[in-house]
């Protein structure tokens, strides 16, 4: 989580950031700001990355302290602690929604882990160590899980056929 939150400068896997991109100091505090953009994917990939990211947190979390409430309110804490390090370091943008999407992953993860039951808590606890194994591979092959020359840039307006000379 620390790697894919505050080290994205220091690292890639595939193209999904460029490293020399994470390199900045931006305080975001409009809510769901992405939304607004000419893209469905930058908002996909954005909000449901960072719910996605704590939801683990929040199973493994829910493991040790057993009620959804400390569980939530340590995701939070961990995210605000996050974005405030993001920022103090110039390592990435720190973002409303980010604090937003980690603390509901969080909770998600929590309220998961207590419908199903302890009798899935050890295997909460392996997916966790295969799923941090699976990072580390991905992070080693780095840029060669990818080709740059098929790379779009999704932040550009895309042109329509209208748009096109000739097309009226």
């Amino acid at each position: 989580m620390v790697a894919l939150t505050l080290l994205k400068a220091f690292f890639q896997i595939g193209y999904l950031w460029l490293p020399e991109n994470q390199v900045a100091r931006e305080i975001r505090l409009r809510p769901l700001a992405e939304l607004d953009g000419t893209s469905w994917f930058g908002p996909v990939f954005g909000y449901g990355g960072n719910f996605a990211l704590f939801v683990p947190l929040g199973v493994l979390l829910f493991i040790l302290l057993r009620r959804i409430g400390p569980v939530t309110a340590c995701g939070f804490g961990l995210s605000l602690t996050v974005e405030t390090l993001q920022y103090a370091f110039g390592l990435g943008r720190s973002d409303i929604d980010d604090l937003i999407f980690n603390t509901l992953g969080a909770f998600a993860g929590a309220a998961f882990a207590s419908w199903c039951g302890p009798r899935f808590h050890r295997l909460w606890i392996w997916l966790g160590i295969l799923t941090t194994a699976v990072f580390v591979v991905l992070a080693a092959l780095g840029p060669r899980l990818g080709d740059p020359d098929k790379v779009k840039d999704v932040s550009a307006p895309s042109v329509t056929s209208q748009e096109l000379p000739g097309n009226a």
